[in-house]
């Protein structure tokens, strides 16, 4: 069921909400958690698709907030949102909320959101483009617990790792760090197997993808141990090289679905790693609520530091102890003839 409300506010939507709950008969609210999308008009289907499917395993209220750009000055000064409500079938397994606003309501868009929020319930914030550099600081963000944005749709992606790293507050996450949870577990699985040493590793991965370091960063902070970061070809992460006291471990993925694991020792072992589609991610992302201190760890080792030597690896100086001056033949024959006198 879907219903357009034009030139519309907070209450009039709130009322269009129930009025669709009791018309397809379920007069009762079954949401877990408040989900709000900062999107624009080109990304904002494919943002509450992925949405809607996320929602079968976490039921939620989808807020969607579009901001319009003004046409003219006089439409900058002029207020106005508009909402399409949607319950029922046209909104998977919760409900959902197209806002669009225009004129110096954009400005506040915090102030249309908060009466619609599902009450003492959970907010997750996410900007599939055009994440703010400090999201926790931003209007929108300061009403959530968690707060996605997605380094990978940003222009720099490299250099976005270094601003989201200044700007860390708890219940930041990225879309680029959830792309590489199948990696993580299998690569600590692979570590599990085996009782050595890793003195060095190597991430090979496209240019410009910030999965690649933020896995690198991972293996680094975590193993304490220089790591090589690689361009390939991709797509996406293509592999992991790490050297141990007991010989090399690889995960291979050339084709972004199937990888190969190599120990040395043991058969090679093809393992399902194909690239997850953006539904998955946020689901997976909306299953946990809390600080993520493992990515904020990651992501605070620094893009820089990638490749130095360890405080492990690191030798000391050696500090040489100068040998005794020998005495010249003419001192040395003064000195016996002396002796003998």
């Amino acid at each position: 069921m879907r219903i357009d409300l034009t030139d519309t506010t907070s209450s009039k939507i709130n009322k269009a909400l129930v009025q669709g709950r009791r018309a397809i008969g379920t007069p009762a609210v079954g949401m877990v958690l408040t989900l709000v999308i900062v999107t624009d008009e080109e990304n904002a289907y494919d943002s509450l698709k992925a949405a809607n499917e996320a929602s079968r395993e976490h039921p939620s209220r989808t807020l969607v907030v579009i901001k319009r750009a003004a046409r003219s000055p006089r439409d900058r000064i002029t207020s106005r949102i508009d909402a399409e409500v949607r319950v029922g079938a046209d909104a998977g397994t919760g409900e959902t909320v197209i806002l669009r606003l225009y004129g110096e309501v954009i400005n506040h868009a915090q102030s249309v959101v908060l009466p619609l929020l599902l009450p003492d319930a959970p907010v997750v914030v996410w900007w599939p483009v055009n994440a703010p550099l400090d999201p926790a600081k931003d209007p929108l963000g300061a009403l959530a617990q968690r707060r996605v944005t997605d380094t990978y749709a940003a222009e720099q992606p490299i250099q976005e790792l270094t601003a989201r790293a200044e700007a860390y507050h708890p219940g930041d996450t990225d879309l680029s760090w959830t792309r590489i949870t199948p990696w993580r577990s299998m690569l600590a699985a692979a570590l599990d197997q085996v009782a050595c040493n890793v003195t060095s590793v190597e991430v090979e991965g496209e240019e410009f993808n910030p999965s690649v370091e933020l896995l690198a960063m991972w293996l680094a902070d975590r193993l304490d141990v220089p790591v090589k970061r690689s361009l390939s070809a991709g797509p996406g992460l293509t592999g992991v090289r790490m050297e141990t006291s007991c010989g090399p471990i690889v995960l291979d993925r050339a084709d972004g679905s199937l990888a190969t694991l190599s120990i040395q020792g043991q058969p090679d072992r093809a393992v399902a790693l194909k690239r997850r589609e953006t539904a998955e991610l946020i689901a997976e992302e909306l299953r946990r609520l809390d600080p993520d201190d493992t990515y904020a760890s990651a992501l605070k080792f620094g893009v820089d530091r990638l490749g130095e030597p360890s405080d492990q690896t690191t030798v000391p100086p050696v500090t040489e102890t100068p040998e005794p001056k020998k005495a010249a033949p003419a001192k040395k024959a003064a000195a016996k003839k002396a002796a003998t006198k």
